[in-house]
């Protein structure tokens, strides 16, 4: 059995408000004279994949961030965001949303945001660090060195979290959105159809507890 502290220390979770007003360590937050945040970080210990947002607050900029889509040329350029993934505090903006079909279309329902969320998962943790490695292995072996773009997705980690915190009052559906990062690899392979036809296209899931992977 996995014990829960060790759980809480994998994933924390903070409200986009909370995060400006109280940055964690290695963060600083300036506020603009136009409105707005810059925030900074320590790349050396904190990976940020977060893209500018417009938040309650303003607009966010997360400098240095590498965004949630992140482009790799090169061998060497995997290998070093390999290595930051497996060893380094990871930092992501998600959204927690509901999803009302009442008053709608029952095939397009309406999508609101509730509320926009820092998650900040350790890369570093064994379970977390073995899930990784095994999805990026995965995928490399599946393409065998063609370009390739690869979702590592948190929703279940997001989904667990959210039911032991929040307690949702809204009608309708609980959903969260925004909760894949995209590694995107270009080979110098001339004739890469696999990649052009959409072939190579991979996903894998991380969870909480190593208990729950399959």
């Amino acid at each position: 059995m996995v014990d829960e502290k060790s759980i809480h220390d994998r994933v924390t979770v903070t409200e986009v408000e909370e995060f400006l007003r109280n940055p964690p360590d290695d963060f600083s937050v300036e506020a603009l004279g136009s409105g707005g945040y810059n925030v900074c970080c320590d790349p050396d210990k904190s990976l940020v994949l977060i893209d500018d947002f417009e938040s309650s607050c303003g607009k966010i900029v997360f400098q240095k961030s590498l965004g949630r889509q992140v482009l790799m040329q090169n061998f060497w350029e995997y290998t070093s965001m390999r290595k930051s993934l497996l060893s380094k505090r990871i930092f992501l903006l998600m959204s927690y949303c509901v999803e009302d079909s009442s008053e709608t279309d029952q095939n397009k329902p309406e999508t609101r945001v509730l509320q926009q969320y820092v998650v900040s998962i350790d890369g570093s943790d064994t379970y977390i660090k073995w899930q990784m490695e095994r999805g990026l292995d995965w995928t490399i072996s599946s393409v065998a060195g063609e370009s390739y773009r690869v979702d590592i997705d948190f929703k279940e980690v997001l989904e667990r979290w959210g039911e032991e915190n929040i307690h949702m009052t809204e009608k309708g559906k609980p959903v969260w959105r925004d909760t894949c990062v995209t590694l995107k690899y270009y080979s110098d392979a001339l004739f890469d159809f696999a990649h052009w036809f959409g072939f190579s296209k991979r996903k894998f899931n991380l969870r909480l507890t190593l208990a729950s992977c399959g």
